[in-house]
């Protein structure tokens, strides 16, 4: 289907409205709208947070009468269930929009289609696709849990040229500059859960909370620890939600996290180890669209080895530090470059004195 430069500039204002919700909306989608008749704008609306008006209720409500015989183009396919809002596929019929144009359709098994017919069946002109890719990238963590049931996970790391990240003592603060550090708390903040190992709370004791750029909420910290270490007094289990997934049922040790306000989950593996693939799954039950990993060498290790890394954030230091430091993954030594793992490098710039590279598993 070919689109106008009309409908492809209309479509960009939507999802830079989308945009505006990346902080708030989990664990809905980040969704634009833009309403248009006659060339001109008369309502936009993007949704702003889970249980508020979606973007299209926004955008008909700025709109009013206006709506009438006007084209939607909305990010993601109006949805067609009643969840803790109503249709917005009914209140585009009931508004009497002409014609609807949406980016992607709706991965929810619930929607899927269903809204884009319930336009068509009401005499309304619809069209999807167009600047798909882009809609896709915006909600790849919503994608992720709706097709494959756990979120998108981002594995952060901050290393020197020579590909360390810390020191054989385990001091590891700061390699980065306050730029890239800046940076790093923007990727935090977008996403639902931030994860970590119990080596990083013990060597770093880290709060691993959102601080460096203002945001409305604070993700999900969640602590891979197995026996159960984490010290009732750590810094992560003050100011906000945290999950401590294990692989002992010690009643004693969790009562005193859940004392300290944490909750705990037990989730093991056979070799007495957290489950990490039953983690992603739980926490995509929760409602978690993507998780943020910032943990050390060995817990990095076990999740690209499980297959469970989607993106790398990758923080480059133009320092160097030795062969002794710590290295970036715990993985199994390769006697051919066969076995290598490739990777598509997806954004690569300078922030400060750092380079961030934006790289995923091929």
């Amino acid at each position: 289907m070919s689109f106008s430069a009309v409908d492809h500039g209309m479509m960009a204002r939507a999802l830079q409205l989308a945009e505006r919700g990346l902080w708030t909306t989990s664990p809905n989608p980040r969704v634009g709208c833009v309403l248009v008749r006659d060339g001109e704008v008369v309502g936009e609306g993007w949704h702003e947070r889970a249980g508020e008006p979606h973007a299209e209720v926004h955008a008909l409500r700025a709109a009013g009468e206006l709506a009438r015989g006007a084209t939607a183009y909305v990010t993601l396919e109006p949805c067609s269930h009643h969840g803790r809002t109503p249709p917005c596929a009914e209140a585009l019929i009931a508004a009497g929009v002409a014609r609807v144009v949406a980016a992607m359709g709706d991965p929810n098994p619930l929607v899927a289609g269903q809204g884009l017919a319930m336009l068509k069946a009401a005499g309304i002109a619809t069209a999807s696709g167009l600047l798909e890719n882009e809609a896709r990238e915006l909600n790849i963590g919503f994608v992720s849990r709706m097709t494959r049931g756990r979120p998108w996970l981002r594995l952060k790391v901050a290393a020197s040229l020579d590909g360390k990240t810390a020191l054989n003592n385990g001091i590891s603060q700061w390699i980065t500059g306050p730029a890239a550090r800046r940076d790093g708390h923007r990727w935090r903040a977008r996403a639902c859960a931030i994860v970590t190992g119990i080596g990083t709370v013990r060597d770093d004791d880290p709060q691993l909370s959102v601080r460096e750029v203002d945001t409305p909420r604070q993700p999900l910290r969640v602590v891979v620890d197995s026996k159960l270490e984490t010290p009732p007094t750590a810094k992560i289990l003050r100011g906000g939600p945290v999950l401590v997934a294990a692989a002992v049922d010690d009643e004693k040790r969790a009562d005193s996290l859940r004392a300290a306000g944490a909750e705990v989950v037990v989730l093991p593996n056979p070799h007495g180890k957290v489950e990490l693939k039953d983690l992603l799954e739980e926490l995509g039950r929760r409602g978690i669209n993507e998780v943020h990993a910032e943990a050390g060498f060995k817990l990095n290790g076990s999740l690209l080895r499980e297959g469970l890394v989607d993106e790398l954030l990758l923080y480059l230091a133009p320092c160097l530090i030795g062969h002794a430091a710590s290295g970036l993954f715990n993985l199994p030594e390769l006697t051919s470059l066969d076995g290598k793992r490739l990777l598509a490098i997806r954004d690569l710039r300078q922030i400060g004195e750092d380079i961030r590279l934006i790289a995923r598993l091929r």
